[in-house]
């Protein structure tokens, strides 16, 4: 089941959009990635679930989790 406190961080043509976990449209769209992120980073803050940055090949290249993480690193820094 989708979590629709995810966001993602896709491309979309040439663009970049970010896209709720589950959803078919891109809720927002800019010309860069780092815009992208920026925003799907405090729409993943308001609803405390998970961001997920996509590469140009659509693969995930990293996450960042909000609020209660169900795997949090092991490292004690």
């Amino acid at each position: 089941m989708a979590n629709r406190n995810n966001v993602h961080v896709v491309q979309r043509g040439d663009q970049w959009g970010t896209l709720r976990e589950g959803g078919q449209r891109a809720s927002q769209v800019f010309d860069t990635q780092a815009l992208a992120i920026q925003a799907g980073r405090q729409m993943a803050r308001q609803g405390q679930g998970e961001l997920l940055i996509h590469g140009q090949d659509g693969r995930i290249r990293a996450r960042d989790t909000y609020g209660n993480d169900p795997c949090p690193p092991r490292d004690t820094k």
